[in-house]
């Protein structure tokens, strides 16, 4: 039932990123998706009853695999590095052109 709900969250921003008008929210529908991507990811690999990963706690089935874990904390990380190059573009284009509208800087851009 998660990973349906996140998996729709993923629907969502893609159809806002694609449909916006704004560069701002394209961004943040952007956001919105990688988030839920991580969510499902972390998910998938969740099971019950399963323990820390420490030597000498338990057998190594029935721990959880630590590298998933490090593996979307990196994501989140590169997600936060782009997101804030994303909006320092913005603001670069905001200050050129006046506007932070799609169509009017493609128009701009072809004449």
């Amino acid at each position: 039932m998660q990973i349906m709900l996140a998996t729709a969250i993923v629907l969502i921003g893609f159809y806002g990123m694609c449909t916006s008008k704004n560069i701002i929210k394209s961004i943040v529908c952007l956001n919105i998706s990688e988030a839920a991507i991580i969510l499902i990811f972390l998910r998938s690999v969740y099971f019950e009853g399963a323990a820390l990963p420490i030597i000498g706690l338990r057998h190594a089935g029935e721990m959880v695999d630590p590298l998933p874990q490090a593996l979307m904390i990196t994501a989140i990380v590169i997600g936060a590095s782009v997101t804030s190059l994303a909006l320092m573009i913005s603001i670069r284009l905001f200050r050129a052109y006046g506007s932070l509208d799609w169509r009017m800087l493609l128009e701009r851009k072809d004449k």
